[in-house]
């Protein structure tokens, strides 16, 4: 199954690449275009728009605030796609992956998320609380009939045998998430979790793989980037939101604190 923009990005860049996810409709329910523009400006390589959700299990306290503000600022799934629909114009190139969780995507509708979704320009899922035995019967199929793939996330206690298993049986990449704790920024990474990343990095994939969670400096970055394709990156950017003016400011934060602007 292609992949379009995601098959794309990875067949010209296969390392050093920066994903960052946003809440949307955070800090502002119609903020999603500028938020992409400047993102593209600023030489990221993908996003991941998240949908708010009121119990986001996988998320810690700074992302679960975003989601709470973008909620009361009338922020839900269909108005999040129309918007998508709309910052798709702003760049064809970049890939948009769709983060939410499955009890929103349920109420909308598996078919009709699909078909919307691909009328959006969205080029990938991510759905934290999908069971993958539930995602083989009943989400696998209109992946590929819709050429979205899913999304899968992997622990450090996943079992060599299920990361082996994801790879044969989705596209796209594959989640690595740091720890099996909440996403939030740490100042380094452990020795347990780097070798973690050289467990996964010496399986020799066939998909490619970015580490998420606890990306938060250079040293952090730069560790991720060594052992996988890239990195994504989501508290630390709600971080700069907060505490800048604009959007404009909020990224170039963001560089400068990565140690890349």
């Amino acid at each position: 199954m292609k992949t379009n923009r995601l098959e794309s990005l990875f067949g010209r860049k296969n390392r050093d690449i920066l994903s960052i996810y946003f809440t949307c409709g955070f800090p502002k329910s119609d903020s999603m275009e500028e938020t992409i523009r400047e993102l593209a400006r600023g030489g990221v390589d993908m996003v991941e728009i998240g949908v708010p959700f009121s119990d986001p299990m996988a998320d810690g306290p700074v992302i679960q605030h975003s989601s709470t503000i973008a909620l009361r600022n009338g922020m839900n799934l269909r108005l999040l796609l129309e918007q998508t629909k709309k910052a798709r114009k702003i760049s064809e190139e970049m890939p948009f992956v769709l983060m939410g969780y499955l009890n929103p995507f349920m109420q909308y509708g598996f078919r009709k998320l699909f078909e919307d979704c691909r009328e959006a320009g969205i080029d990938a899922m991510i759905v934290p609380d999908l069971p993958f035995e539930d995602y083989l019967s009943d989400f696998k199929p209109l992946c590929e009939e819709f050429g979205i793939p899913m999304i899968m996330l992997i622990t450090p206690e996943t079992s060599e045998d299920r990361v082996r298993l994801i790879d044969e049986n989705c596209d796209g990449f594959i989640y690595m998430v740091s720890s099996a704790s909440t996403t939030g920024t740490k100042d380094r990474f452990s020795d347990e979790q780097l070798d973690y990343f050289k467990r996964i990095d010496g399986l020799e994939l066939k998909h490619p793989r970015l580490i998420g969670f606890g990306i938060s400096n250079p040293d952090t970055l730069r560790e991720a980037w060594c052992y996988s394709s890239g990195a994504i990156i989501g508290s630390l950017f709600i971080k700069c939101l907060e505490r800048n003016n604009t959007v404009r400011e909020a990224v170039e934060d963001l560089t400068k604190t990565l140690g890349i602007g």
